[in-house]
This record gives C-alpha cells, sequence and structure tokens, in this order.
C-alpha cells in the first residue's frame, strides 16, 4: 500500500469549498476514461470552528447544489494530521470541461448568489484558503479504485522533486510499483502532477482506505515489500530517492459527508455514511421569568 511506499522512499497537505468537485482519487479502471484534471481547495478553519460548526457552514454549499441538482459533484475531507484544515476535491476529464462547468454555474444566478451567501458566512470561520491544480499520471499509479463510496479515509503524501530529476523520480515511481504488485497485491495509489499554484516538481499520491485497519496492514507489509526488492534493488531504490527528492509529507484526512456533495449511488450504496443527518436547530433561549436563579 502506499504507506510503505511512502516510508521506503525515505521517510518520505496542501489539498482542499469549490463551487464545483468529483471524487478526486481513485481513478476508474478495467477501460473506464480517466479524468485527467483535479482541482483542490484547501481551508484552514480557525481554532474552535471545525466539527459540526464548520460542518454547518459547509452544508450550505451542498444545500445550494442539491437544489440546483448540479451534475458535478465533490469530495469533503477534515485534517486528522497537522492543522485544522478542510479538502475539497474536483475532478474533470479536462481543462474545457472544468471551464464548460463554472461558465454553467456562472449562467444560474440562484446557484450564484447562494454559493455566495454560503462563502461569505463561512469565510468568518477561516484563517485562509488556497487552491491547486493536478494532473494525474496514469503510468505513476498502480490499482486506482473505481468506487470510493465505501471508503472513509485518505492518505497524503507530497513530494517535491529537484530541478533536472525527473528521470530519476520516474525509475523510482517504477521500481516502486514493480515491488508492490508482487509484495501486496491489494496496494494502490493514484499519483499526481501539480501544474498550477505550487512549485514546480511537486507530485501528490492519494491512497484511499475503508477502515484504519488497513493501515496496521500495510506496514506490516514492510518485509515483504524489501524481500520483493532485493537487498540491491533497495539500495538503488534508496540512492535514486535520495538524488531526486528533496522534500516530502504525510497526512491523513477522514471523508466527510456533512461537507460533500456526492451522486446519489454512493448515498444509496451506503446510506448509513453518506445520507446528511439534519443539522440541529439553536437551542431556544428561556424567557427571562422562567429562569431558574443561579445558585
Amino acid at each position: 500500500m502506499m504507506r510503505n511506499f511512502s516510508r521506503f522512499v525515505a521517510v518520505l497537505s496542501l489539498l482542499a469549498a469549490c463551487a464545483s468537485v468529483t471524487p478526486a482519487q481513485d481513478m476508474p479502471s478495467g477501460g473506464a476514461s480517466v479524468p485527467k484534471v483535479l482541482q483542490i481547495t484547501r481551508e484552514w478553519v480557525k481554532v474552535g470552528k471545525s466539527g459540526m460548526v464548520h460542518d454547518k457552514s459547509e452544508s450550505a454549499f451542498v444545500d445550494a447544489m442539491s437544489r440546483a441538482k448540479w451534475p458535478t459533484h465533490y469530495i469533503g475531507m477534515t485534517s486528522l494530521s497537522g492543522k485544522l484544515r478542510s479538502l475539497f476535491l474536483t475532478q474533470y476529464a479536462s481543462f474545457d470541461a472544468w471551464q464548460k462547468d463554472a461558465d454553467a454555474v456562472m449562467k444560474n444566478s440562484a446557484l450564484t448568489a447562494s454559493l455566495d451567501r454560503a462563502s461569505l458566512a463561512d469565510g468568518e470561520l477561516l484563517d485562509s484558503m488556497d487552491q491547486g491544480v493536478f494532473y494525474f499520471h496514469e503510468e505513476m499509479s498502480l490499482r486506482p479504485r473505481a468506487d470510493l463510496s465505501q471508503m472513509r479515509y485518505m492518505e497524503v503524501s507530497l513530494y517535491h522533486v529537484r530541478p533536472g530529476k525527473d528521470s530519476q523520480w520516474t525509475e523510482v515511481v517504477k521500481m516502486a510499483k514493480a515491488g508492490y504488485e508482487k509484495a501486496a497485491p491489494e496496494s494502490h495509489w493514484g499519483m499526481f502532477e501539480q501544474v498550477y499554484g505550487g512549485d514546480g516538481g511537486t507530485y501528490l499520491l492519494l491512497s484511499s482506505h475503508k477502515t484504519l485497519a488497513e493501515i496496521d496492514k500495510g506496514f506490516g507489509e514492510d518485509k515483504a515489500f524489501e524481500a520483493a526488492m532485493g537487498a540491491d534493488g533497495m539500495k538503488k531504490f534508496s540512492d535514486l530517492y535520495a538524488e531526486c527528492c528533496e522534500q516530502s509529507q504525510h497526512q491523513l484526512f477522514a471523508f466527510s459527508s456533512a461537507q460533500s456533495y456526492v451522486p446519489d449511488e454512493w448515498i444509496k450504496a451506503s446510506p448509513d455514511f453518506w445520507k446528511r443527518k439534519p443539522m440541529a436547530a439553536p437551542a431556544a433561549k428561556m424567557p427571562a421569568a422562567d429562569k431558574k436563579p443561579t445558585p
């Protein structure tokens, strides 16, 4: 699994409410076309403003999209490591498809008005927000999953490749894929290169999980990976990585049903998780005459 890849590439988020997003990773396989463009928005949440407070604010975006029956969907995730933040991920078949979706949003005055109101209210909960655009590399990905409806967690690893070391990075990923195909048949990841909104040479590796027990299993596969690579292979792998990769980060996120706008098929497949619960209304204040004296 991806976490093993992260560890062996030397101890090896960026991410992240846009008006439209579709499931970020894992991509369809088995002959299905693979969407190439991943747009990610990252919201840094103020201390004390996460949890249900932010869920309620984000529900305004989901409600707006639902009322409009908008065809483009998105996944929201909340951080389990690092600074408090929410990530919202959108995927498009092409940049042209992204433009057409954005143009359609702008032409829908009711939707844009609702999104503007939601953005204004949500902004009060945030320290900052940024965006990045990534391009999917199928040749660097391993067995990406076609269906995320049953997934609940996402591991995110970011790698920064030194200028002029692209060929070495390509070889590192190729070796990792070969080793994991032998050592861990269930391993999977999607690889994206950042093309806008960040430093050049930035790659994002994503791997989804149904339970955190899958991460326990992944750590236990280290020896199998080493055996598949062999002593000489591990040395070459480590040397290449040290030569080409100058920085890395690893983060863990949980899918948030309250902050996601997902297809009806996902809700039908897993209603206990994806069907949104009504947000609790604020408690009514007691009339002054009915208040009990404070002891």
